[in-house]
Formats: C-alpha cells, structure tokens, sequence
C-alpha cells in the first residue's frame, strides 16, 4: 500500500536552501523598508507641513482646491533646496497666474535645471514628478491630483512587482507547519490588500475619503507580508514539531 503523501515543511529542507531562503527573507524585509523611507521623503509635505499625513494622500491622488503639489511643495520640503530665496515667489506667483509655458521657459525652467532636476528626473527618480520639462510641471502645477495616464504608468509597475515579491514570500512561508485553512488565507490577504490599494488610487482620485482606504490597504499588505516573513524565519531556524 502506498504511503500517505505528507507535504514538504522546513524539516525537510537542506541547510542550504535555509540560508538562500533567509537571506532572500531579510533582504526583502529590509527593501519593504527602505520603500516606507522613500515613500515618507517623496510624499510628504504636500500639504506644506512636515511629515506624510492623510491630507499628502488627498493632494497626491484627489488635488486640493487651495493649493498645487507643486506649490505645496515649494512652501513646505522643497523650499530649502532652492538656492534663492526669492525663486519661491517667483515659482508661486507662476502658477497663480496659470503656469504658462512661456513663464515656464523664462523664469521657471532655469530655476528648476539649476536646483530641482538633479532628483526630480525619470533616470534618477522614477516615482518622483518628472520636472526636466514642461509637460512634467504642469501636471504638478495644477489642482487636480494625479492624472489618469499616471496612475495607470505606476500601477502596473507597482502590480508587476510586487505580485512577484509576495509570490516568492508566501511559496517559502507554505512550508511553515500551521492549520492549512490559516496558511491559505494568509498568502491570499497580502495579495487582495495590494489590489485593494492600487484600486482605491484611481477611486481617492474621484473621491477625496478613500484615501483612508489607500492608507489602510497599504498598511495590511505590509504587516501580513511581515508576518510571513517572521513566521518563516522562526520556523526555518527554531521550531521543531515533536511529529517529525
């Protein structure tokens, strides 16, 4: 009679295929860090405050009815890049009056060339507002938030990525000895969580409430990845089930 199948756990797993998971493990967990870092730096502000609140969220993906991104940049952490002082007015006083291109190419671009596009260009800085020419301006030079072309460019950048990330963590996390039922909502929610969040993009930009959305969405694809994560690496290194 033919044996039972049982299911491969970390029990069963050389010692090298423990430390290229780990290794695997740790580095993403310290990438998912980094991007919270890069996350705060490129989005705060923009309610010309410091620190990333729900009101950036708004501003980022809804626009704001009182002020520009650009704007409420160059009054908040933009402003000491600037090298002059006085090009904030000069910035400002551009986009109250329309943002033109003609303003653009006489005041404004050089101010931009000179002490913003060393960052804010797509070869540095992908995620950041192209600002090395006009049409990259004046998306963040008017109210109306993130434009549709955008939020479909970062979107499927963003789904690409991630689904691979999450789809390596969950293969080494279904080696954890659990309650089957428990492991297999476990790797789904991490993925239903980053739909939910690229979803809730293109609704914040219609409605201005679903930002919380965003910020919720985003904060449970996060803990359950770093959930996995742990599990696995305590599993891997310091369980032992008295059954094997």
């Amino acid at each position: 009679m033919q044996a039972p199948h049982r299911y491969q756990r970390f029990c069963d797993i050389s010692t090298s295929e423990r430390i290229l998971n780990t290794v695997f493990l740790l580095t993403i967990g310290l990438a998912y860090l980094m991007a919270l870092i890069n996350m705060v730096y490129t989005h705060q502000g923009r309610d010309g405050k410091p620190g990333l609140s729900i009101e950036d969220i708004v501003i980022m993906y809804h626009g704001s009815n009182n002020q520009t991104r650009l704007g409420s940049a160059i009054n908040g952490i933009m402003e000491p890049n600037l090298k002059y002082k006085s090009d904030k007015e000069v910035i400002l006083k551009w986009i109250q009056e329309g943002a033109e291109e003609t303003g653009y190419q006489q005041d404004i671009a050089p101010i931009l060339n000179r002490d913003c596009t060393h960052c804010h260009n797509p070869g540095e800085n992908p995620s950041l507002p192209d600002l090395t020419h006009y049409a990259g301006v004046a998306e963040v030079a008017n109210a109306g938030g993130a434009t549709l072309p955008a939020l479909v460019r970062v979107s499927h950048i963003h789904l690409f990525g991630i689904a691979f990330i999450l789809y390596f963590i969950g293969k080494i996390f279904l080696l954890c000895d659990m309650n089957i039922y428990v492991k297999r909502i476990a790797v789904v929610i991490p993925f239903v969580a980053m739909l939910l969040d690229v979803l809730s993009w293109f609704i914040t930009k219609h409605v201005a409430q679903f930002a919380y959305v965003v910020v919720l969405s985003g904060a449970l694809m996060g803990l359950s990845m770093g959930v996995q994560i742990l599990l696995s690496l305590y599993q891997m290194w310091f369980y032992r089930n008295s059954r094997y």
